[in-house]
């Protein structure tokens, strides 16, 4: 687990969705297995059929990393979005060589960059597996429930994903508990980046324009899947088409949504407006600004410190936006209307009991459990290594059916490949930001309290991620290996300060596990499935589950919006980056944009908005056309998509794109490319 993908883990609130109103037109992250064809046939006439989906399907990627991507050639090439590869760029650059300020070209198939920790996916099946979850929960609650599940789970994985060199299974929980689906995944764990752009062309207007539109980004980037040393042999793969999109065209976003949260309930929402969101503000907007200070210090900090900088800075912007969205009359008083709709259709089902009642009496125990259990995890790559490699070896001892979710026989792989592949660690980076959260923990927790105490003994913040940091070997990935292979032996006798550290958190971690389970995680699944019932009983079942990071499929038009009484048009142009550079970070012109000024077609459309339904994890999915050819690749919403995290507004959310056609004036006249040009035109 990267710095990068720690932090963001800890913000990040684990509860499960409940519940939304019906979906309105182009309102949806719709699950293969449940795509409205007849709905999408009304609003535009047209809708794939089955086997447009099924090319759709496997043509398409989900990156470990968090982001979603698309086959485009039968050679293993992949499309993605440059912020998705930029951890790749960063963990191959060195101080004499820096692959993310200055973009890379392979020049042949051995000069790929592999890519560490990063695994790319593709969904072969889909099957249902409610009932055997649900027979194995039968009338079970609290801590009792989610053991019996997540063994079942465990069992179900295992049992049909036994080759997991090649495969990995995933049972996936839908509507808060009322469905249960098995996706089987053909993997391949080693993928190497081929192209990028400057990280400026990239980022280009940074955090200003990050989250608007008009937007001058070419925020795209490749890949190539391997397997046993050679490219991989894929016939599906989407077409690629470098045109233009046109306005009202109906377009397709297919990829991995990570996390919504419509269905949640208002007591759900109110601890978000309450207590999450304030919280990730406060400690988050302080990182920011430990990690700019840190920064300034020298140029090798400055390159060093940019991929954390650059997730902080989006995260605050995403949290800052949903903050927004709660805290408006109009859009909560939606969210609240459309669980009072769903109330009264529920009122005569005495099947469903109180299932609101017991979402607030699971939210208020867990409004005592959420600070011990946000900050009884430090942050940082090192400390991360430590606690995985301690979690896993205890896990690794017991049966299957009896692990922790993340440590089964179908999750290992994955998990040990996050842990050993070799990638840098920068000493002061990891000190930092230990430092932070073990301070951030002393401040919320109380300097009496016991977890406090836990965390720091008599030593300060600063003085134990110190010591911990400079006194760790675990940034070497030999020992980390050792350590892996020895087990709960190797473990229990290693003298490494992170490894012993770890080893004194886990009982209480593993104790508020519990508490969580029994008082929160348990009884929300419970009602999750009686709310499920609720929604299936008063609308049907032909409705959109919450995003789950698992592959989704939108559909909407290329189309603007009025904002302040302004039309916003569907493109911007390549040439409109000119016209808006300043000369001044972060709209300096791209060096390369500049020494290619006059080779440029300026008209070629560069950025595109549609009306698709999309959130974060999306990134890098393909934005495909109605011939099942890709244009673009989703990169980003606008502002008002931020909202989008609880509900969708088809005026005003829009999906951002980079179109391909600018991809292929990037790759013939900016960052030449000849070779994946005519790999692209199938030549």
């Amino acid at each position: 687990m990267t710095t990068r993908t720690a932090l963001l883990a800890a913000a990040s609130f684990a509860a499960i969705p409940l519940l939304a109103a019906p979906a309105a037109a182009d309102e949806g992250m719709w699950t293969f297995d449940g795509f409205p064809a007849d709905q999408v046939r009304e609003s535009y006439g047209w809708a794939p059929d089955q086997a447009w989906l099924d090319e759709v399907r496997n043509s398409s990627v989900r990156l470990t990393g968090g982001c979603s991507a698309s086959f485009v050639s039968p050679e293993g090439l992949i499309l993605t979005n440059h912020h998705c590869i930029a951890s790749c760029l960063y963990d191959n650059s060195t101080d004499a060589k820096d692959y993310l300020a200055d973009g890379f070209t392979a020049r042949q198939r051995e000069d790929e960059l592999t890519c560490p920790g990063q695994q790319a996916e593709v969904v072969t099946a889909i099957s249902d597996v409610t009932g055997d979850v649900m027979g194995a929960i039968g009338n079970l609650s609290g801590e009792a429930l989610t053991k019996a599940r997540d063994a079942k789970i465990a069992e179900i994985e295992s049992a049909n994903c036994t080759d997991t060199e090649t495969t990995r299974c995933q049972v996936v929980t839908l509507f808060g508990g009322g469905q249960y689906k098995l996706y089987t995944y053909r993997k391949y764990s080693d993928v190497r980046l081929a192209w990028a752009p400057e990280a400026r062309a990239a980022t280009f207007g940074g955090d200003p324009d990050n989250f608007n539109f008009p937007r001058y980004s070419l925020d795209a980037s490749f890949l190539r899947a391997y397997e046993d040393g050679q490219p991989v042999s894929n016939p599906a793969h989407l077409k690629w088409n470098p045109r233009a999109p046109e306005e009202g065209e109906i377009t397709f976003v297919v990829g991995n949504p990570g996390s919504t949260s419509r269905l949640f309930t208002q007591s759900q929402l109110a601890f978000e407006r309450e207590v999450r969101l304030p919280l990730t503000l406060a400690t988050l907007s302080e990182l920011r600004g430990r990690l700019i200070r840190a920064m300034d210090e020298s140029p090798e900090h400055a390159r060093e410190g940019q991929d954390l900088l650059s997730g902080v800075e989006n995260s605050l912007k995403v949290y800052i936006g949903r903050t927004r969205a709660l805290n408006d009359p109009a859009f909560t008083g939606k969210l609240a209307a459309a669980e009072a709709d769903l109330k009264a259709k529920s009122a005569d089902n005495g099947d469903i009991g109180d299932p609101w009642g017991a979402v607030e009496e699971a939210v208020s125990a867990y409004r005592a459990l959420y600070l011990p259990l946000r900050f009884t995890q430090p942050s940082g790559d090192l400390y991360g290594y430590a606690q995985t490699l301690v979690f896993a070896a205890q896990e690794r001892a017991k049966p299957n059916a009896q692990r922790l979710p993340g440590y089964t026989d179908s999750a290992l792989p994955l998990t040990g490949k996050r842990l050993l592949d070799e990638r840098p660690v920068y000493p002061w980076l990891d000190e930092m930001t230990m430092e932070w959260s073990l301070s951030k923990a002393r401040e919320y927790l109380g300097v009496d309290d016991s977890d406090s105490k836990l965390l720091l003994g008599s030593e300060s913040p600063e003085q134990r991620a110190a010591r911990l940091v400079n006194g760790t070997k675990l940034a070497d990935p030999a020992v980390r290996k050792a350590l892996w292979d020895g087990g709960l032996e190797a473990i229990e006798a290693s003298d490494d300060p992170m490894i012993r550290y770890a080893l004194a958190l886990a009982p209480r971690q593993r104790e508020l596990k519990a508490l969580s389970d029994a008082q929160y995680s348990g009884p929300l699944a419970a009602a999750g499935a009686s709310l499920a019932d609720a929604r299936f009983a008063a609308y049907g079942d032909a409705l959109y589950p919450d995003a789950t990071f698992t592959l989704r499929i939108s559909y909407g038009q290329v189309k603007g919006w009025t904002e302040r009484g302004n039309a916003v048009p569907i493109r911007t142009t390549m040439g409109g980056t000119f016209d808006r550079a300043t000369g001044n970070p972060p709209f300096d012109l791209p060096p390369a944009f500049a020494a290619n000024e006059a080779r440029i077609d300026k008209d070629t459309t560069y950025d595109f908005v549609t009306t698709n339904d999309i959130i974060g994890g999306n990134s890098g999915s393909p934005v495909i056309d109605r011939a099942g050819t890709v244009i673009g690749a989703a990169f980003d919403g606008n502002i008002h998509s931020l909202g989008g995290n609880y509900g969708y507004d088809g005026t005003l959310n829009r999906t951002v794109a980079v179109s391909t056609a600018a991809v292929q004036e990037a790759l013939e006249t900016i960052y030449p490319a000849p070779a994946l040009v005519a790999e692209l035109a199938g030549e």
